[in-house]
Formats: C-alpha cells, structure tokens, sequence
C-alpha cells in the first residue's frame, strides 16, 4: 500500500549512531547513503562533469568518436582506457568528488567491468564507484509518446511485460557484476518528469512503473548494491512512489521543476539520503549572488541531520562556466561542515 506524505516521518533522527570522523571519499558517500552521521565536510559528487576540456584539455569519453574501436590493437584501446580513467579521477580529485559515476565510451558491460576495476586498481578502492542502472520507462522522444500513450491503452498488458522484462534484464546483469566485484552501485537515469510534472499522471505512473522500479531497487539491494534514483522535472505528483520503492537516494531534487528541498526533507524525513537542488538554470543564467545563494539554500535545508549529498540540480554540461561550478564548491567548502553534534 503506497505512503501518502502525510504518513512519512517529519523529523530525521540519527539518535545513537557513532558518527564517522574522517573515512575514504567512498566510506564517507556510503554512510551518508546508509544515513549514519559524519563529523566534517559534506559529500560531494556530479552525476557528469562535462567540462574536462576546459578543465584538463581533454574531450570528455562522452563526446569521443571511438567508431573504429573494433578496428584498434589492444595496445591502443588500452591507452584509451587509461586515459579515461585518469579523466575520471582526475576530476573526483580536483573538484572533491566523493563517488565517481563511471560512463566509459564505449560502454559495453565488457568495457565498464574493465573500467571499473581499472580506477580501482588506480585509486585503491578511495572512491564509492557507480554505473548507470535503470530499467524502467523514461520519457518517450517526441516520435515515441504518441506511441507510448497509445499502447497504455490498446496495449497495457504488453507493456507491463516489457517493463518486466527490462527489469529481468537489469537484474541479470547486475548479478553478473556483482560476482565481478568492484562496484557499489547503480545511479538509476531514467527521467520522469518535465518542469510541469510526470509525463504519466500518478494513476499511471503507480501502473507502469512504480512496481518495476521497486523490483529493480529491491534487486540491487540484495545483491548488495546502493541504488540512487536520479529524475530531473517535477517530481512532487510521485514523490510518494518514488519513496515507495525504497532507493538509498533521490537525485536530483530540481529546483527549476519547483523541487523544494526543504519540503522534500520534512516528506522524506530519515527514509532517503537527498542529492542535488543546487540550480542549473541559476549557473547559467543568473548572478553571483543567486548562485551562492542557491548553493546556501541547498545547504542549509538538505544538511540538518544528515542524509544530504551536495550536487547540482542536474549535472555540470557542456556550456556552463567552470568558474560558476567552482564558486559553488567555495560555498561547499564554506559552509557545508558538520561538526561532533550535528
């Protein structure tokens, strides 16, 4: 029976539990996701950090053309290899990334197992490493809603057995990393709602993917897996289901869908760790001011009694200004530090 938000719990309390003095980057994301308290900086980390050119001069793995892969010796894919972990870390290191959300190019489960154990080796283990790991419905493009909405229909039997399917599918292959060893978690990608809402009324959405979505989750989390649930848009029409399926975290709380962060704090309560609400639209479009101002807010209502990762509204893309992203870390380093009785 799904949890209305008058029945979440109002208030987070982490009476009883040591916090975590110091730790690895990755021990300190995971606390945070299991929600025991810590003593100093807030964790930190983007989805995607797009500007590696502006950055380190390099292209991101995202935007390379790697067509002639299957044509390459191994002596050149393993360059390649090396040089996108290095870019990874690279940018968890200089920026103060807590966890690495791992997309290599190409992105075969070959290739991200190989990825995987190669910033690994690298790092000896300091960073919480993830992948992407949805398998429910998105957003259909423009061409594919008209068909969507059809099927939901003259079709919804079927869909519901794709919806299973995909999860099977997910779930398999999750299986088959977890014996790989070396990841601990999965970001979940798949979007749900524009700036206005869901693209599914909450009827629908609670049909044709609210189960899957939990199956999914409750799957990573037998195998072991953390599972962070990333949705840009409006997400407050299914807030409830989304909570419902029980995902160690929410991304990315956003504020340009109307997100508040207070208001999904005293919904949420101590139930799931809260990612994000620093705006995007703000970085690019607004002053100085309403980005600290923004990056503050975030802060001040995500921080009280812990379950909080810093982050962008969504990730740092292609077009932002570097020093728009590096003005709301001064703000991070600033002021987002819990002391011994937080």
């Amino acid at each position: 029976m799904r949890r209305s938000s008058e029945t979440m719990p109002s208030t987070v309390s982490q009476v009883g539990q040591v916090p975590l003095v110091g730790g690895t980057p990755r021990e300190r994301f995971a606390a945070t996701l299991d929600g025991r308290p810590l003593v100093g900086r807030v964790p930190h980390f983007e989805l995607v950090f797009f500007l590696t050119m502006e950055a380190f001069g390099k292209v991101h793995p995202s935007h390379r053309s790697y067509s002639q892969w299957g044509q390459m010796s191994e002596l050149e894919k393993r360059l390649h290899r090396e040089d996108m972990a290095d870019l990874f870390i690279d940018t968890a290191e200089r920026y103060g990334h807590d966890a690495i959300f791992l997309h290599p190019n190409p992105g075969s489960e070959e290739e991200i197992l190989r990825m995987v154990d190669l910033v690994r080796e690298k790092t000896g283990g300091r960073y919480f490493l993830m992948i992407h790991g949805d398998a429910t419905y998105s957003i259909p493009d423009g061409e594919g809603m008209a068909r969507f909405s059809y099927r939901t229909v003259d079709d919804p039997e079927g869909l519901k057995e794709q919806a299973a399917a995909m999860v099977d599918g997910a779930l398999a292959r999750a299986e088959r990393i977890a014996k790989h060893g070396g990841l601990d978690g999965f970001a979940l990608c798949s979007d749900y709602c524009f700036n206005t809402g869901p693209f599914l009324r909450p009827s629908q959405f609670a049909e044709f993917i609210t189960p899957y979505l939990a199956r999914l989750t409750k799957g990573y989390r037998d195998l072991g897996f953390y599972a962070i649930k990333h949705t840009d848009g409006n997400i407050m029409p299914i807030l409830d289901q989304l909570i419902e399926t029980d995902p160690h975290a929410l991304h990315s709380l956003d504020p340009q869908g109307g997100v508040d962060i207070a208001e999904v704090k005293r919904i949420c309560g101590d139930h799931i760790t809260l990612i994000g609400n620093v705006n995007c639209g703000l970085m690019d479009t607004g002053t100085d001011d309403e980005v600290v101002a923004s990056a503050r807010y975030a802060l001040q209502h995500g921080m009280p009694g812990g379950r909080y990762i810093f982050s962008t509204s969504n990730c740092v893309y292609t077009g932002m200004r570097l020093e728009r992203y590096e003005l709301i870390l001064d703000v991070l380093e600033r002021e987002g530090r819990y002391g011994a009785g937080h």
